[in-house]
């Protein structure tokens, strides 16, 4: 059995997306997610060439944020694949509706009208193994899908290196094989990032089918961009103090720095409560905002006590 498909149409020669690196800064800053040359680059380049985009870098550095950005700039549907230890093909491709086909070899093993089957094995096989029953999972949803599409695959390095075989297919040749219908090619090509904390290495395989990009802490004068951006009401010399605490948080040894989410959640409770200008007495009641571990805190504390706060 097998199903008719279609060429992929790629983004990049079938209308790109993206004009150019300046078009998609623009089309980031938009929706306010606030960036830079390599980063523009980075995802025009994976438009024009149909290559998905391997993001690695610390927690809370605005991996995700990117590709969320990225589908509301170019109004397009984000689905997303939430990786977790112990992921397999049915939560990530698809799956049979088990239930469903069951019950209907029941209806048809018992007939209309309760005098047997009306149906053969070879027919009533091709009506339970078809697009009717298929549960479609994020994979195999983004690459069926025929509007714009950002394509979503968070915490990569989640996953057994085992399992990134499911990806592979996917990411090289925007296909999936189902044994029962055939293969299932994309008509259109969606825009594809893959996130990473870093946290073991992926595969050469993974590696090869990717751009790359590194996200890191962002520097004292994008971090304070952001926090205006996003803070309604902050004053620019707060926000300027907010993020030289937190960098000054970064380069102390914590199990868990804040991340550029943390530091947003500082500022506005800070405005919340009416803070003017940090100091030190307001950090270290507000420490618990930006660190979330306890020793963290205490170690945090001693050393901002010991400098004043800065």
């Amino acid at each position: 059995m097998s199903t008719a498909v279609d060429r992929p149409v790629p983004a990049g020669r079938g209308g790109a997306r993206f004009g150019s690196a300046a078009a998609v800064a623009e089309g980031l800053r938009s929706v306010g997610y606030l960036v830079d040359d390599q980063i523009a680059t980075v995802v025009h380049l994976a438009d024009q060439l149909d290559k998905p985009v391997l993001v690695e870098g610390p927690a809370g550095t605005g991996k995700t944020e990117l590709a969320k950005s990225a589908a509301a700039a170019l109004g397009a549907r984000l689905i997303r694949l939430q990786c977790y230890e112990g992921l397999d093909e049915a939560k990530a491709l698809y799956e049979w509706n088990y239930r469903k086909q069951l019950l209907r070899i029941q209806v048809e093993r018992a007939g209309a009208d309760g005098e047997g089957p009306r149906s053969g094995w070879k027919e009533l096989e091709e009506d339970i193994f078809s697009e009717e029953f298929l549960l479609a999972r994020p994979l195999l949803e983004a690459i069926r899908a025929s509007e714009p599409v950002v394509l979503l695959v968070d915490e990569v390095d989640r996953i057994e290196v085992e399992t990134e075989a499911l990806l592979l297919e996917v990411l090289s040749d925007f296909q999936v094989s189902i044994p029962e219908l055939g293969t299932v090619r994309a008509t259109r090509i969606p825009l594809v990032f893959l996130t990473s904390n870093d946290t073991r290495e992926l595969s050469e395989a993974l590696k090869r089918r990717c751009l790359y990009l590194h996200l890191d802490y962002p520097t004292v004068e994008r971090e304070r961009a952001i926090v205006l951006e996003k803070v309604p009401g902050i004053e620019e010399y707060l926000a300027e103090e907010i993020v030289r605490v937190v960098r000054t948080l970064r380069s102390m040894e914590l199990e868990k720095h804040p991340s550029v989410s943390e530091t947003l959640d500082w500022a506005r409770t800070l405005v919340l409560l009416g803070v003017e200008h940090v100091d030190t007495e307001t950090t270290l009641a507000t420490l618990n905002v930006l660190l979330k571990y306890r020793s963290d805190i205490e170690q945090a504390a001693k050393e901002l006590a010991a400098t004043g706060g800065r």
